[in-house]
């Protein structure tokens, strides 16, 4: 959609008519928002709106504002919410008012302000607030406090809607049918929309309370109860008398609330509540766009046929289809009577054909419109296909990279199993090795009781001998499986030589019995008789000793074989452990590889994004300052007020763009905001340099210059900051301290530049108009006064030409104070049109407080008159007297000419140049300069009068003394061209300066010290 045409649709929807705002253009603006993304041409049009000044105006504004909220695109509550603080500056400045339509725009702005402040805090909620059970309990995230908090939002939102509603009504004189007329549906109209969203508030209000009684106490809850309560009684009341009008009849259905509010305490009752449904009749989409080819011709138009007997027998009587005998009849028709019927017949089948071919080309033509508007709607499904395919496309490949994610996992998860079942099996090796070494150090145990039995019993010499001989042999083999054993389990073999060291200290304990044995058996050899029959049975329990051990050894053997196998399969084990990390550890390095050329893709993506949004923004400022060279632009003006706004959001945006930097300095994952503070960045440069060329336009050469050559030093600052920011290297080093002082000394001149008039309040500037212009008149008529009493005085006192004189002056003084005092009358008159003219709706005041250099100008004109003729009087008093001298009345009589030359181009500068109180004021203007005149005439007369009396009488003076006069006459003359050279020069330095501080009160501005 153009945005032209939606600017069409929004100038046409918003305006000072009080009438309804039309469906099909607000429509329009609720589609341009979702074909732009965006509130952005809406606010572009609305700017330029004199919403503050017209209250229907603002009206209408706040009705589109809400129908593009609930129904627009979902950025337009963002792109909304930069103008809050303008809306509530609205809101505030309508409150002042008590009745009419700005009391409702006060409330109708705080809805929506209120409405935009809900949406930002709750996303989730969409514009036209319908949700569904589970979407409600997901925007709460099952949090009662988040639920508690949502329900007070709930109750002040709708307290707005309540508030809108009661104020529309009280505005409304309900006895009559108001609902009709134009006025009051312009102010029922909006109410379709609060009634739609106070549905849905009522409704999602009763099941929040609900839950909330489910989770916390009833006592906790009394408030919410209370506050339900008298807002469920106003809802009721106000659906009611709103179903009961007949504006909304044929738009609306409206629901009606149950008698009683839900009993929030009984948990059943949720069961009970029905939510309020509003329907809307939807107009059917053929009647709107679609004209059916059927309906083109009149279907109840009876057949030609059929026409043409009616006509036959309403002339002939009945047909002969009916009559076949008739022939009387037939026979006595007139042939110009059938020659009549048959040309009038084919005329109206000739119109009715004309008429249906023009059908047939209009059905024709809609029928194209339709098949383009189908091509247009194949086109974009096509495309919308399209996307949907490469959607598809992606989210087929994102899946498949799950799939390889999660057999990955899978085989991670396989591979950390197998390592565990490892681990378990090396613990499970280890507990049935600790076992065999246990059994091993039972054997030697009991290896060692028998050896100590045999050294007991044994008394002889050869028996302890072939013990040791046995002893030892057992101790070689058993040396020999340990060394076996040792080979196969490593890990093992400091333990078992440790084993190995406490045999042998104990074979070495044996050794000391057997000596012990072998002296004492020198000892025994009496007894030894008697012992050789102990030790046959001896011998055979050593037999049996022997052959226990040789079992032992036999199941140490099997154990030793046993635990290399384990050895052996747990070696194996940590094998393929080893090998399956590796794997895993390649696909890991793998993944991480391509991670990261990702990354730096992705990175380098960012800064390309980054450069191009700093380019643009850098052909924005250069073109900007190629703006300045275009001759073309020499006729933009703009003001200093309006160029200091700019510099101050300017700098506001200068300080944001070196946030932005940071941020993206300390993290460049987010390279959005610099993108956006940059764009926003060379717009507003942009726009100070432009109206500050424009400024520059308005001001004297001076300052101008100046200016002019800070501008563009701002602009070359901008582009070198753009310039540092494109590169990677200086992006951290970027300075903006030089851009923001080139801002400021650019503010710095439009402060010196702005009108110092402007400095009063707007009440004070229209009521010091009206006082300056009385006062002026009343300063004109004391002079005229205190003129007629000097006159009256002077022939009182004076004689001979001296009141001649004076008599002549002050007569022509006096003319000249009737001429000026028509002339302030005239600009009166004059400036009562202007204002008139010009204001429209606005008030006398206001239309100064615009107008505030023709204002300004107008009251330094007065101030001026007034002054000059309170100078006059006194010239002419101290003239009267004797005091003064002519030529300052002849000044005062040019200053009063030049004064009222200013109030005469001050008042006629806006006024119409065919207006009759313009002639009058140029008719009043020609008498002053008449009557100035006539003041200087008689001056000078009277003067040389004067002066021809005093004749120079040099007879009785000598030679010496005519000499001596002489030199005093030339040093005399010398001081007085002297003197007078100075005084020109003080009259040209004192007009200078009467200008500059002319134009600083009218606005020129005065002359700027230090800019050089």
């Amino acid at each position: 959609m153009d945005s032209n045409k939606m600017a069409v649709s929004i100038n046409k929807a918003i305006n000072t008519q009080e009438v309804a705002v039309k469906e099909k253009h607000a429509r329009t603006c609720i589609l341009g928002t979702h074909h732009e993304k965006g509130a952005h041409t809406f606010w572009l049009a609305v700017n330029r709106l004199a919403l503050s000044s017209n209250a229907v105006l603002c009206w209408k504004f706040c009705h589109v504002f809400h129908k593009l909220l609930r129904d627009g695109h979902p950025n337009v509550i963002k792109d909304s919410m930069r103008h809050k603080a303008d809306l509530n500056d609205m809101s505030r400045m309508w409150g002042h008012l008590s009745e009419g339509y700005g009391k409702l725009c006060s409330i109708y702005l705080k809805l929506l302000i209120t409405k935009m402040e809900f949406h930002i805090k709750n996303p989730r909620f969409p514009g036209n607030l319908q949700m569904s059970n589970r979407q409600l309990d997901e925007a709460g995230e099952n949090d009662v406090n988040n639920f508690f908090q949502l329900t007070v939002e709930m109750f002040d939102y709708l307290d707005c809607e309540l508030n809108l509603f009661l104020g529309v009504f009280s505005s409304l004189d309900m006895s009559r049918s108001v609902s009709v007329t134009a006025a009051g549906q312009c102010r029922l109209a909006p109410l379709i929309q609060v009634i739609l969203d106070s549905s849905h508030l009522y409704d999602y209000t009763v099941k929040l309370l609900f839950k909330l009684h489910s989770c916390l106490p009833a006592d906790t809850l009394q408030g919410h109860r209370d506050r339900f309560q008298e807002q469920f009684k106003k809802l009721k009341s106000l659906f009611y008398r709103s179903s009961n009008l007949q504006y909304f009849k044929r738009l609306i259905q409206i629901p009606q609330l149950p008698e009683n509010p839900p009993n929030f305490l009984r948990a059943s009752a949720l069961s009970e509540h029905i939510s309020p449904v509003v329907v809307i009749p939807v107009e059917s989409p053929e009647s709107e766009h679609v004209v059916e080819t059927e309906d083109l011709v009149d279907m109840d138009i009876p057949p030609l046929a059929s026409t043409v007997d009616s006509k036959f027998d309403d002339l002939f009587g009945t047909s002969a289809a009916t009559d076949p005998f008739n022939f009387n009849n037939q026979n006595g028709m007139r042939k110009d009577e059938k020659d009549r019927l048959i040309e009038q017949l084919t005329a109206e089948l000739r119109a009715v054909k004309e008429e249906l071919e023009s059908f047939r080309l209009e059905s024709g033509r809609l029928c194209q419109a339709l098949r383009g508007r189908v091509n247009e709607l194949e086109a974009e499904l096509a495309e919308q296909t399209h996307l949907k395919q490469q959607a598809l496309g992606e989210s087929e490949f994102l899946r498949v990279e799950l799939d390889d994610l999660r057999r990955v996992k899978e085989d991670t998860e396989k591979e950390q199993r197998s390592l565990s079942e490892i681990e378990r099996k090396a613990q499970a090796n280890e507990q049935r090795y600790t076992k065999l070494k246990e059994k091993y150090t039972e054997l030697v145990q009991s290896h060692a009781d028998l050896l100590r039995k045999n050294a007991e019993v044994t008394h002889q010499m050869t028996v302890a001998r072939a013990a040791q001989d046995e002893v030892e042999n057992v101790k070689k083999e058993m040396q020999d499986r340990l060394k076996a054993a040792q080979d196969a389990t490593s890990q093992q073999e400091k333990t078992q030589l440790e084993q190995l060291q406490a045999l042998q200290a104990e074979l070495m304990s044996s050794r000391s019995e057997l000596e012990t044995l072998k002296s004492t058996i020198t000892s025994s050899q009496q007894s030894n008789e008697q012992l050789n029959t102990q030790l046959s049975a001896l011998e055979a329990e050593k037999a049996g000793l022997i052959e226990t051990v040789s079992q032992k050894e036999a199941e140490l053997a099997s154990l030793g074989v046993e635990l290399k196998c384990v050895q052996s399969s747990l070696t194996n084990e940590r094998e393929s452990g080893v090998k399956a990390t590796e794997a895993l550890q390649n696909q890991l390095n793998e993944k991480e590889s391509r991670e990261q050329s990702l990354e730096s893709e992705l990175v380098s993506l960012r800064w390309v994004a980054l450069r191009a949004a700093l380019e643009e923004a850098g052909r924005i400022v250069q073109d900007c300052l190629n703006q300045l060279e275009d001759p073309a632009h020499i006729s933009c003006t703009s003001s200093a007020d309006y160029l200091v706004s700019r510099c101050q959001v300017a700098l506001d945006c200068v300080e944001r763009l070196q946030s932005a930097r940071d941020g993206f300095v300390s993290d460049n994952t987010d390279v959005s905001g610099l993108v956006r503070a940059a764009t926003q960045f060379a717009h507003l440069v942009g726009d100070v340099i432009v109206q500050g060329s424009a400024t520059s336009h308005m001001v004297p050469v001076e300052q101008a210059d100046a200016l002019a050559d800070n501008v563009k030093a701002c602009g070359a600052e901008a582009l070198a900051l753009l310039c540092q920011l494109k590169e990677q290297e200086s992006v951290g080093t970027a300075d903006c301290s030089r851009l923001r002082a080139a801002l400021d000394t650019v503010m710095v001149l439009g402060e010196k530049l702005r009108p110092r008039g402007l400095e009063l309040q707007q009440g004070e500037l229209g009521d010091l108009v009206e006082q300056e212009m009385a006062a002026t008149s009343a300063a004109v008529e004391s002079a005229a006064a205190r003129i007629e009493e000097m006159l009256n005085k002077s022939r009182a006192v004076d004689t001979g030409i001296k009141m001649e004189v004076n008599e002549r002056i002050l007569a022509s003084c006096t003319d000249l104070m009737q001429a000026i005092k028509l002339l302030v009358l005239s600009s009166k008159d004059l400036q009562r049109d202007i204002v008139e003219s010009g204001r429209g709706a606005a008030s006398m005041k206001e239309f100064y407080v615009k107008n505030s250099r023709w204002t300004e100008g107008l009251i330094s004109a007065s101030k001026a008159v007034g002054w000059g003729a309170t100078m006059l009087v006194d010239a002419a008093d101290q003239m009267v007297q004797g005091t003064g001298k002519f030529e300052e009345l002849m000044v005062c009589s040019h200053e009063i000419a030049a004064s009222t030359a200013q109030l005469v181009a001050a008042s006629k500068v806006k006024a119409d140049k065919d207006s009759p109180n313009l002639s009058r004021l140029r008719q009043a203007s020609k008498g002053v300069t008449q009557a100035t005149a006539g003041v200087v005439a008689s001056t000078k007369s009277g003067k040389s009068q004067i002066e021809d009396t005093e004749t120079m009488d040099f007879s009785a003076m000598t030679l010496t003394q005519i000499k001596r006069q002489e030199m005093d006459a030339q040093v005399l003359v010398l001081e007085l061209e002297t003197r007078l050279q100075k005084e020109r020069e003080r009259l040209g330095e004192l007009r200078k300066k009467h200008y500059e501080l002319a134009g600083v009160a009218e606005g020129w501005g005065g002359e700027e010290e230090g800019t050089g």
